[in-house]
């Protein structure tokens, strides 16, 4: 099997995420250790033990899936090695942590990212009305119709018959209204902090361009798509400038994973909280292998298949 590793994004985090992988090797503490000392303050701890409502804080959520995911890999690297693959990718924040596992950029310089653009996109979200709607069985051309009616954008293009809405809240009402009226099979209005990767995301992604002109980024040694292109990365400059981007404009995650589709990978591991990446790549390539991880009986599991 040809395989790609993808990374999970926000809303996908849970209270105890990774704390028996720290408790199980010795590594994977020290990373969590690191991560408290980089931001000063324990997101171990808010991994581990929560609360819930301090963990689904964007400043606390996007770093601690962050080093969750890469906790995940790391995991993995010390139980089986450096898992061959063709490419990797990440939905939202969890294209900063394939960014970071193709050695883009550093561990500390993604939690300082993450902890920034979660800080960024929390305010935004409190200046505005927003909210967002998850549309299954409709094309994306049919909700970008709807959308373009009741006022509202297209966020993300999940795969061929799921995407999500965002705008402003009263009108996300009107778009999920005429999505059912289409013939929607759901329009499920999310309980989300705001109207993520839409343009009402503008002023957080400004002060996301201003903090990312000090952060080192390379080119990536691997494949690593892009959410807002759904092709790969090219050179460092063109990644800042795509990662900025990505706050408000549409992720084209179906796109991503055709990509990979059509360049030979027929088997997702998915690391990081959650199996939500792998639903919705099932939407798209029914026939791919699946699998994640995201403790350590998922660890096992998998080890334990890949043995076999």
């Amino acid at each position: 099997m040809s395989r790609a590793l993808v990374f999970a994004g926000q809303g996908a985090q849970f209270v105890g995420m990774g704390k028996d992988l720290a408790e199980a090797f010795p590594e994977v503490k020290d990373l969590y250790n690191k991560a408290d000392e980089v931001l000063g303050r324990s997101i171990s701890s808010i991994c581990f033990d929560g609360p819930e409502e301090e963990l689904t804080k964007s400043n606390n959520c996007q770093p601690a899936i962050f080093v969750t995911s890469m906790a995940c890999l790391k995991a993995l690297e010390l139980s089986s090695g450096i898992p061959e693959r063709i490419g990797v990718a990440g939905l939202s924040l969890g294209e900063w942590t394939a960014l970071c596992a193709s050695g883009a950029l550093s561990f500390e310089s993604g939690l300082k990212v993450l902890e920034a653009r979660g800080s960024y996109m929390q305010e935004a979200c409190e200046q505005t009305e927003g909210g967002m709607v998850s549309v299954i069985g409709l094309t994306v051309d049919q909700c970008r119709e709807i959308a373009e009616k009741a006022g509202v954008e297209l966020a993300n293009m999940n795969s061929p018959q799921q995407t999500v809405l965002s705008g402003q809240k009263d009108k996300i009402a009107d778009a999920a209204q005429l999505a059912t009226e289409a013939g929607a099979k759901r329009a499920i209005v999310l309980k989300v902090a705001g109207a993520f990767h839409s343009s009402l995301m503008k002023p957080a992604a400004d002060k996301l361009e201003s903090f990312l002109a000090d952060v080192d980024i390379v080119a990536p040694s691997e494949t690593v798509l892009a959410n807002v292109e759904g092709k790969p990365h090219a050179d460092a400059e063109s990644i800042k400038a795509a990662m900025v981007k990505q706050v408000h404009c549409s992720v084209r995650w179906f796109d991503c994973v055709e990509w990979l589709r059509t360049n030979g990978v027929d088997s997702y591991l998915e690391l990081g909280p959650g199996k939500v990446l792998s639903g919705l790549i099932k939407r798209i390539d029914s026939g791919a292998g699946l699998n994640n991880i995201q403790d350590k009986a998922t660890l096992d599991k998998y080890l334990e298949a890949a043995a076999g």
